[in-house]
């Protein structure tokens, strides 16, 4: 366990949409993704929503991967894998709400105990967040709301339907596992609930676009990238240098470890070249 300075890396976003039927989640993830990677190619739907994806086709060529039932966990895992495998570099899921609408249902279909069933629940949707979380794609889950009413009095005893809020159909808190969460109106307009980044803190309400997205994309490219880390590595002069290149960066590690690795082995040969070299030059004789 070791302290360090913080200092941000170069990331791939994780963002949630968030709107009832009709608000044009699926147009607005596909807007948000042109402007992430400038390719459409490069993008892939996995579509649980009945093809829905295609209706916007004349957006681009991106990628469509049908999804139906059953829509567990580890299926999203699997159409996850099948998109980063095909070198995809954004992965819009639409929607992630079947996955909880189905684990619901699960649990309901459990005897026993309500309260500790969830123990076969939660670890599954824990999962595929995780997967979500590790993807080094972009990616922008969808999430489907149902409105909710209460009755408020209006006088006179009569009570009246107001709306109260949106509620989205998925398990509570998940918003705090992504970077941004925009919630989009029957009107198309989107304002954020949570943004780490600060990019639409305070915004006024706005229509998505593929500015958007290269808006997000510059802060995603703001910090160090990986092969600016591995050029630190190859430059590395001594054996203390490449040390507190691996102090600064741990998380990269993982994938330069062959280049680390062959570094220190670099290093240390050379230095015990010139430590015996030294050590000749003093007990040769004169």
């Amino acid at each position: 366990m070791q302290i360090r300075k913080a200092e941000r890396k170069q990331a791939k976003i994780k963002l949630a949409l968030q709107g009832p039927a009709g608000s044009g989640k699926t147009y607005s993830a596909i807007q948000l993704a042109k402007g992430l990677v400038n390719d459409l190619s490069k993008v892939c739907i996995i579509d649980t929503e009945n093809s829905s994806a295609d209706l916007y086709a004349h957006l681009g060529d991106y990628m469509v991967l049908p999804f139906s039932k059953p829509y567990t966990p580890e299926r999203y895992i699997e159409a996850i894998e099948v998109a980063e495998a095909e070198g995809m570099e954004c992965i819009i899921i639409d929607s992630l709400s079947h996955c909880w609408e189905y684990l619901v249902d699960f649990h309901a279909s459990l005897s026993g105990n309500t309260f500790t069933n969830w123990s076969k629940v939660t670890p599954r949707l824990n999962n595929l967040i995780s997967k979500i979380l590790s993807s080094k794609c972009h990616v922008i889950s969808t999430l489907r709301v149902k409105q909710e009413y209460v009755m408020q009095d209006k006088g006179n005893g009569k009570f009246v339907p107001e709306k109260v809020g949106l509620k989205a159909i998925q398990r509570d808190g998940l918003d705090y596992e992504y970077t941004i969460l925009l919630e989009i109106d029957i009107n198309h307009f989107a304002t954020s609930s949570k943004d780490r980044t600060g990019l639409f803190e305070n915004a006024p309400a706005f229509v998505i676009t593929p500015e958007t997205g290269s808006k997000i994309a510059n802060w995603c490219n703001a910090g160090v990238s990986l092969e600016k880390v591995k050029e630190f590595v190859e430059n590395a002069n001594d054996l203390t240098q490449l040390t507190e290149i691996y102090k600064s960066y741990p998380a990269y590690y993982p994938q330069l470890k062959t280049e680390f690795i062959a570094k220190k082995a670099l290093l240390t040969s050379s230095f015990l070249n010139h430590l015996n070299h030294n050590n000749e030059s003093t007990t040769r004789p004169n």
